[in-house]
């Protein structure tokens, strides 16, 4: 690999100019380290081009973009009511309202507007984001309609909220994002130079070696996250960049050097379209064209230099030493007390638009003179567009939806799990503690128990208990899933990886820690408690205990895939498990269970193991444990002395007809498994059925983040 130095302005992408923020070059401002002589290009088949082709631009155009959304009155219809549709107010709140504009390679386009004005619904609309049913108008690139798979492969959508690992470094989450998202034909030495590369870009070298962090973990400042993020989304070098509110919750600092960066991204031969609430002077400097909206409506598209006019042929003219964008939002915001007063604003933004198209009509050719098949095949040889690069035919129409076999994004993904979640010990060690205390607790009330009828007791409570604390151990993966989950839904949008693929790691990943947390309560129970088989019945317990983890764990990570709230899954787990253990057969037994409940008791996937214990317990039909004279011990005749139940035995003989004695064996394992309702299928096959249960609700937790990755407005 060869390294070039060359002589860069300080206008280079490469570079961050914050001379017009503190007029300083050459020295470190922030967090970021300024290099005005030389930078060192790596000379890779993928390099970004410095300086912008215009023999190739792409145009980003969108006309008459328009989607609502139902309403409907909030009053409340009663189920037996008569009520007529007409009784309730519905129609349609439209968000956004024929939109139209266009913004082109090289530049920034920014979508200003107060909260609620339909800037996040705009970049939705143009990232793909909401179901083509519902959004009206047209989105072209370079004058082609894109597909859903072909703008993934070919964009990037950065989401307002930083969603990354915290355990990460800097560098090692950008990695693992090149794994993710360049292809396997590409040496992992070019993967890393790609990353090192984009660090200098992002003006991350200073924190490279940095954890990303969290509240309870120090880490990188939130400027530096928000650039992880978009390096994050940015690692396979898009033609276009659709960012929600990048600058959201930053100090006007790091807002400033996050636009900078965004800069340095659009001259480097990139679409930018972001949404911003309140840019400030240095920011809007580095803004190319600008859309407001109030309400779904444009209220002015176009440049900077024309906002001027714009508001002054308007009536209202812009003060000198006034930021433009803050004086036009504050205006708006004024105007949208009154309806009148802002449908007069965009009604003069209309005739105000006509007006210019006829002063300037070399705007309606501004068009790119290069179809868009052949300007993704033109960049792709310069080394744009990464993870379509290795194409042998370079067509749009061949792009694949993921650039990784299935089986590299799951050692991939299983990776990034196992590295967060080692770098997290506490988390691990407490649920350790937590198992190893309820076993010892369980060990302790439970310890020794006979084969005496208070011993059967005894043992189907600690069946029934122990098999109840480890499903509620199993709630602490729900804060683990919804983690990734979030992750995922922002990864996966855009064809990262398989959703399969993450399944499957997340599986892979969760198997040893269940393995030791399984090995951990059956050490402390099983002999202390002094359950039967011995050593084979050891080996036994701690299959059946692991399948208990395993079959919880993938219920709960189904449950946090199903809802969209933390403390709603947490809930749902909670009283699933009280239900489940309720219908295990214990506190009633199957056949005891109504009817119009017996199907609850089979879903139970408590009952599976809870009824493996009672069959490794009872299952020897030669162990007896309620002989002759033990028969009256629960009953009133418990405190007489042997020789009167010696003599009520040899009544019930003479009753029965058969011989009963003081050793006769009245109860065996077989009878107490008849008690219980158990079916007699064998305790293997319990454990199959348990380990059964939790593919079953992995596979249902697949089938959830398929249909939830989809993330799209209807």
């Amino acid at each position: 690999m060869e390294l070039q130095k060359h002589k860069l302005s300080s206008k280079s992408y490469t570079s961050i100019d914050i001379e017009d923020h503190h007029q300083q070059s050459n020295k470190s401002v922030g967090d970021i380290t300024l290099v005005d002589d030389l930078h060192q290009l790596i000379d890779l088949p993928y390099a970004c081009s410095i300086e912008p082709t215009a023999s190739t631009p792409f145009v980003l155009s969108f006309v008459d973009l328009s989607y609502g959304v139902s309403k409907i009155s909030p009053k409340m219809v009663l189920p037996f009511c008569q009520n007529n549709r007409d009784d309730h107010e519905t129609g349609t709140k439209l968000l956004l309202d024929t939109i139209s504009g266009q913004a082109r390679e090289g530049e920034i386009l920014a979508v200003l507007g107060a909260s609620g004005s339909g800037k996040s619904t705009l970049i939705d609309a143009l990232a793909g984001r909401i179901e083509k049913e519902s959004l009206k108008g047209a989105v072209t690139l370079n004058g082609q309609v894109l597909e859903s798979r072909v703008l993934k492969t070919i964009s990037a959508y950065v989401m307002q909220d930083d969603l990354l690992f915290p355990m990460l470094t800097v560098e090692e989450t950008l990695m693992f994002s090149a794994e993710f998202r360049l292809p396997r034909s590409l040496s992992k030495p070019i993967k890393q130079a790609r990353v090192q590369a984009l660090i200098d870009q992002l003006g991350l070298r200073s924190v490279a070696k940095t954890m990303i962090g969290d509240e309870g973990h120090r880490g990188v400042s939130g400027g530096e996250r928000r650039r992880v993020s978009i390096g994050v989304d940015i690692i396979h070098d898009p033609i276009l960049l659709l960012l929600d509110e990048p600058t959201s919750g930053l100090d006007s600092t790091s807002a400033f050097m996050v636009v900078k960066v965004l800069q340095g991204i659009a001259k480097s031969g990139s679409i930018v379209i972001m949404s911003i609430h309140q840019p400030s002077n240095r920011i809007v400097s580095l803004l190319d064209n600008l859309i407001f909206l109030s309400r779904g409506q444009t209220i002015y598209s176009g440049k900077l230099t024309s906002l001027l006019q714009f508001f002054e042929e308007f009536g209202h003219p812009i003060p000198e030493n006034k930021n433009p964008t803050e004086f036009a939002l504050d205006l708006i915001h004024e105007f949208e007390e009154s309806s009148d007063q802002i449908t007069s604003l965009v009604e003069f933004n209309k005739s105000w638009a006509q007006t210019q198209t006829i002063k300037n009509p070399n705007k309606l050719c501004d068009k790119p003179n290069i179809a868009l098949e052949d300007a993704i095949k033109a960049r792709i040889s310069k080394g744009k567009l990464v993870s379509t690069a290795t194409s042998d035919s370079n067509s749009i129409n061949s792009v694949p939806t993921f650039v990784n076999p299935f089986w590299i994004e799951t050692i991939v993904i299983a990776k990034r799990l196992f590295t967060n979640s080692r770098r997290m010990p506490k988390l691990f060690a407490i649920r350790l503690f937590v198992t190893l205390v309820a076993g010892l607790m369980l060990a302790t009330l439970f310890r020794h128990l006979d084969v005496s009828p208070k011993g059967i007791d005894s043992r189907l409570g600690f069946s029934s208990f122990g098999i109840s604390v480890i499903f509620f151990i199993c709630l602490e993966e729900i804060p683990r899933c919804f983690q990734e989950r979030y992750i995922f839904m922002r990864e996966a949008a855009f064809n990262a990886y398989r959703t399969s693929s993450y399944v499957l790691a997340h599986s892979i990943v969760s198997v040893p820690s269940l393995i030791v947390l399984s090995f951990t309560f059956v050490i402390t129970t099983f002999w202390i408690v002094d359950l039967a088989g011995g050593f084979s019945g050891f080996l036994f317990f701690f299959f059946l205990i692991f399948a208990s983890f395993w079959a919880g764990c993938s219920f709960m990570a189904f449950i946090s895939g199903l809802v969209s709230h933390y403390l709603l899954a947490v809930s749902i787990g909670v009283a699933f498990s009280a239900l489940f253990i309720l219908f295990s057969g214990n506190f009633i037994s199957s056949n005891e269970i109504p009817p119009y409940w017996i199907w609850f008791h089979y879903i139970s996937i408590v009952k599976y193991p809870f009824q493996g214990i009672l069959q490794n317990e009872y299952g020897d039909s030669t162990k007896c444990f309620v002989r002759g004279l033990q028969f009256f011990d629960y009953s009133p005749l418990a405190g007489v002395s042997d020789s009167t139940k010696i003599k009520l035995l040899e009544s019930i003989s003479n009753v029965l007809g058969t011989s009963v004695t003081s050793s006769t064996c009245l109860v065996n394992g077989t009878r107490v498994l008849e008690l219980k309702g158990d079916t007699n299928i064998g305790k293997w096959t319990y454990l199959w059925i348990t380990i059964a249960w939790g593919f079953f609700f992995m596979v249902l937790f697949y089938f959830t983040l398929l249909f939830g990755r989809k993330n799209k407005r209807r």
